[in-house]
């Protein structure tokens, strides 16, 4: 069962807000199987508005598993002015952070 949950989509407009659940479904997948008992995962979406037309996107994501909380860092790959280019790089990022927890 998907348990996803997202903190500030309802800012987005629709067709950002599909795009968001799509790239974030992907992801789970893969996410789930390096967690195997992985509880949730929360996207939290922050925009910063800007004067004029283009906003800047904040993504920070966290994996709950029940021994620990996995959480994307922050930095210059989950903030763009591209809300997809920032997604898949907090994405990305969290991936790269379970992988690095459980390198042996």
């Amino acid at each position: 069962m998907e348990s996803i949950q997202f903190n500030g989509l309802s800012e987005l407009d629709p067709v950002d807000q599909e795009m968001v659940k799509t790239i974030t479904k992907e992801y789970y997948d893969k996410i789930q199987q390096a967690l195997k008992n992985m509880t949730s995962l929360v996207v939290h979406i922050k925009t910063h508005k800007k004067e004029g037309h283009r906003h800047k996107y904040e993504i920070m994501i966290r994996a709950l598993a029940p021994t620990r909380i996995f959480e994307s860092c922050k930095g210059d790959e989950a903030s763009n002015w591209d809300l997809a280019s920032a997604l898949h790089g907090a994405l990305k990022n969290i991936q790269s952070e379970i992988q690095h927890a459980f390198h042996d």
